[in-house]
């Protein structure tokens, strides 16, 4: 475990407030983490589509979502795939609706999942553009969001992220609901999977997987399986993998929260396609998954790279999050899950000797502002600066005078790690 110890002593220059006196120790009240809040999403939802309305009025009673925040368009449902044209009159209606805080949107439906050459989430992302397709083996538009630590992507690129709660049917798409909820704060013992097959073609993130595993080792449980197939396995938190068909899903338990998917060409067809659909994943149990609408050919960037999405995960941002920003070309990418998952978004802290530990899984890198109050309600005051460097799971504050305190962590936009 990596520790950062520093000395404050003689930061707290605090005038005593009137009517209030300090604890007899330090007490947090809050460490400022990344991750979306529920306010911070609209939920589109198409009118013409029985299962679509159904999903949409689950997940904002689910997950305490404004109504303000529900996004109403009509289109016909049923269909893998929109025109551009018939798009861009709902991109144009979805836009001018949404308020200036939604940073993330939520699609209701399954189907479609295609804008002409785009993955649907990407289009809601980033509007259609023929720059975010290829119609052979090339590179795409990168996504500015890539491994940024932006927690306002709208504010920060106007662009935001989407993702499907997708589903084979109403009641799945519950269940999916309902995981993600539970997964909150939940910091599960589990373990990442990276599976190395051999499929050639689709194995080429298994070339990054022992570097990986040395460095999340010590956060998180990493283990690099070399077969075709991950089977019995009760701890399954990331699963990573290259092959057109998964088999033995269903022989492993995934924990809430867990996100898995596989490189290959067309697991973003969810239905009727030639390959595994992404959807298996979350019929299996798995919270959040990806796969490609169109051929993609077997571009890493075009796929999620398996360190960064498990580093955003794990200092505790959303799934929509840590999973958009693992992808540096997603144009021809589907994403599909639970938007608001958090499994590893709690922070502990515990005074003694008078001294203060915070710890988490992978608290988030980054420079952080010290603020004390006398008082649980303030008034708060700059008493210094910390900075959090990447693997950190720890942090030791020394001889830190009594007080209440805040984390707050200094917004930037640069890579994380």
């Amino acid at each position: 475990m990596k520790r950062v110890r520093e000395s404050v002593l003689g930061l707290l220059m605090l005038a005593a407030a009137a009517h209030a006196a300090p604890p007899g120790h330090a007490v947090v009240t809050r460490f400022a983490q990344p991750g979306l809040a529920a306010g911070q999403l609209g939920v589109i939802v198409n009118d013409d589509d029985p299962d679509s309305v159904a999903i949409a009025a689950y997940y904002l009673e689910k997950r305490g979502i404004p109504a303000a925040n529900l996004i109403h368009v009509r289109f016909k449902p049923g269909r893998s795939t929109l025109s551009r044209e018939e798009f861009a009159a709902l991109k144009r209606r979805v836009d001018r609706i949404a308020a200036g805080n939604i940073q993330a949107y939520a699609l209701t439906w399954a189907q479609p999942y295609r804008v002409d050459c785009m993955s649907i989430t990407s289009a809601f992302a980033f509007g259609f553009d023929p720059a975010w397709c290829a119609s052979s083996c090339k590179p795409t538009q990168p996504s500015p969001y890539f491994d940024s630590s932006a927690a306002r992507p709208f504010d920060a690129y106007r662009m935001r992220p989407t993702m499907s709660l997708a589903a084979a049917s109403v009641a799945e798409a519950k269940q999916l609901i309902d995981r993600g909820v539970a997964a909150d704060g939940s910091n599960p013992a589990g373990t990442a999977y990276l599976v190395s097959t051999d499929d050639k073609a689709r194995n080429v993130r298994a070339a990054g997987y022992a570097a990986l595993r040395t460095q999340m080792q010590r956060i998180l449980p990493t283990e690099i399986v070399k077969a075709n197939a991950l089977e019995n396995r009760s701890d399954v938190m990331f699963y990573f993998t290259g092959l057109t068909h998964v088999p033995s899903l269903d022989s492993n338990r995934f924990l809430p929260g867990a996100i898995a998917d596989h490189l290959t060409s067309a697991g973003g067809e969810l239905f009727g396609g030639s390959q595994m659909s992404s959807l298996a994943w979350l019929e299996a149990g798995a919270t959040g998954s990806y796969g490609a609408v169109v051929e993609p050919c077997n571009f890493p960037a075009k796929f999620p790279l398996p360190g960064i999405v498990m580093a955003h995960y794990l200092q505790g941002e959303t799934l929509i999050e840590a999973y958009w920003k693992s992808v540096q070309m997603p144009g021809q990418g589907l994403f599909i899950g639970e938007p608001l998952a958090r499994p590893f978004a709690a922070v502990a802290h515990h005074a003694r000797d008078g001294g203060l530990t915070l710890s988490a899984r992978l608290l988030a890198p980054g420079d952080y502002e010290v603020q004390a109050a006398p008082s649980m309600i303030g008034p708060y005051r700059s008493v210094g600066r910390i900075r959090i460097g990447w693997g950190t799971s720890e942090l030791k504050l020394d001889r830190i005078p009594p007080a209440y305190y805040r984390f707050e962590r200094r917004a930037d936009v640069r890579p994380a790690r």
